[in-house]
């Protein structure tokens, strides 16, 4: 049966695996190998794997659509495109889910519908694709169901300044949990105040802000966040 599903996939995604077995580890979860007398690799060295090609393949394509967008404005527009919501997106139109090798405890609980399995699954697939035949099989696949097809077109959404949700959206597709801002200081009469907001990611990511409102710093202290993330230098203020 599994022979059977995994050439089901390959024609979703349009390629011929020349090893199978890369593909049958790239849909094996865990749960599986654990459950099994046949001991085998789940996927989550290929979605380690996997995550690297995809930032590095989408990284490359918004240098070639956007050549007059400085890094910190791409590492934003990258961000959004390879959002954890965005994959669960193509990993259910490709229907990943039923593709998956689940334990039986993993079946019982519904893991073919969980959308965190399902992009582990993406991206063990494209790093499969990768192993099996080289960048240009994983840009294939990531033009055809990764990008949007106006990407040129798309400008407009991909560089908002709109910080707060830009970090919000770099976070996730990080795997890490949403911002927390707090009021760190106030200053000024009543009518004049300055406000400061420190951001915090992660544990131990931080960032400040400072603004006639607290909104104002929130989005500064967010844009901060930002940069270094993006890897710039930036001291709080």
């Amino acid at each position: 049966m599994a022979g059977v599903l995994l050439d089901q996939l390959q024609k979703v995604i349009g390629y011929q695996f020349r090893n199978p077995e890369l593909l049958l580890e790239a849909v094996t979860h865990s749960s599986h190998v654990q459950e099994s007398s046949r001991r085998g690799r789940d996927n989550e060295r290929l979605e380690f794997l996997g995550d690297a090609v995809l930032n590095f393949l989408v990284s490359v394509r918004l240098i070639e659509a956007f050549p007059e967008y400085e890094e910190g404005e791409l590492s934003r527009a990258r961000a959004r495109l390879v959002t954890s919501a965005h994959l669960a997106e193509v990993a259910a139109q490709l229907e990943l889910g039923k593709y998956l090798r689940l334990g039986r405890g993993e079946e019982k609980t519904g893991g073919r519908t969980k959308a965190a399995l399902q992009v582990n699954a993406l991206e063990a697939l494209l790093a499969a694709l990768f192993r099996d035949g080289g960048l240009d099989a994983s840009r294939v696949f990531i033009e055809k169901f990764v990008l949007p097809s106006d990407l040129a077109a798309r400008s407009t959404d991909l560089f908002s300044t709109d910080f707060k949700s830009a970090l919000q959206e770099r976070l996730q597709a990080s795997r890490l949990g949403p911002g927390e801002y707090r009021v760190v200081e106030e200053k000024g009469p009543e009518h004049r105040k300055t406000f400061t907001v420190e951001v915090t990611a992660g544990g131990e990511l931080r960032a400040r802000g400072s603004g006639k409102s607290k909104k104002a710093a929130e989005l500064q202290a967010a844009e901060r966040l930002l940069a270094k993330l993006a890897g710039k230098r930036l001291t709080d203020g």
